[in-house]
């Protein structure tokens, strides 16, 4: 068994999150607005539709929160990486786990989905999205599986609604309910 990771105060990582988060979506908008010349929320050729593309997200977001949920409660596997997560996260408040949902929600998906997917494709954005995702601890190593599958399908949510928000909402939802669930699971 690993040694327990060395934690940042939630303050701290809250923080240091927000401001990653933050980076990330400016490169997005730059990428997007400034050298490509189109919007960083609507996809090319995309629109936006206030009541399906939510809901499509929190549909999305509650059915990988299930099936995380049943591989942690069934595997071996499961069970590992969650106790690895949560004990690197540490103990963290709702509030915490809300904020960072909400800037790696907005983050991730401005750089992997509106930035990335539209050059080189869903699958290629995808395989970037898990690589980042990738710890080199060996209990953290399905994390990377696991992201390659969110990735995939949050891609995919992107093409079929031609925007941002469905992405958002079902990354933000997967994040907050982890998040939450981890750190009061295993993060003291």
């Amino acid at each position: 068994m690993s040694p327990p990771p060395r934690r940042l105060p939630p303050g701290v990582l809250v923080r240091a999150g927000v401001a990653f988060y933050a980076a990330l979506f400016g490169l997005a908008w730059l990428w997007c607005a400034a050298i490509r010349d189109r919007s960083l929320v609507v996809a090319p050729g995309g629109s936006i539709r206030w009541v399906r593309d939510p809901a499509a997200g929190a549909i999305v977001a509650v059915l990988v929160i299930v099936l995380s949920a049943a591989l942690t409660e069934r595997t071996a596997l499961g069970r590992s990486l969650a106790r690895a997560l949560g004990a690197a996260l540490g103990p963290l408040g709702l509030r915490d786990c809300l904020v960072l949902a909400a800037a790696s929600g907005l983050g991730e998906e401005a750089v992997f989905r509106a930035a990335l997917q539209p050059e080189v494709g869903l699958v290629a954005a995808s395989v970037v999205f898990a690589a980042v995702h990738f710890v080199p601890r060996r209990d953290l190593w399905p994390w990377s599986v696991f992201a390659l599958g969110a990735g995939l399908l949050l891609g995919a949510l992107y093409a079929a609604t031609g925007n941002l928000v469905a992405p958002v909402v079902a990354h933000a939802g997967i994040n907050a309910v982890n998040l939450r669930w981890l750190s009061r699971q295993y993060g003291a």
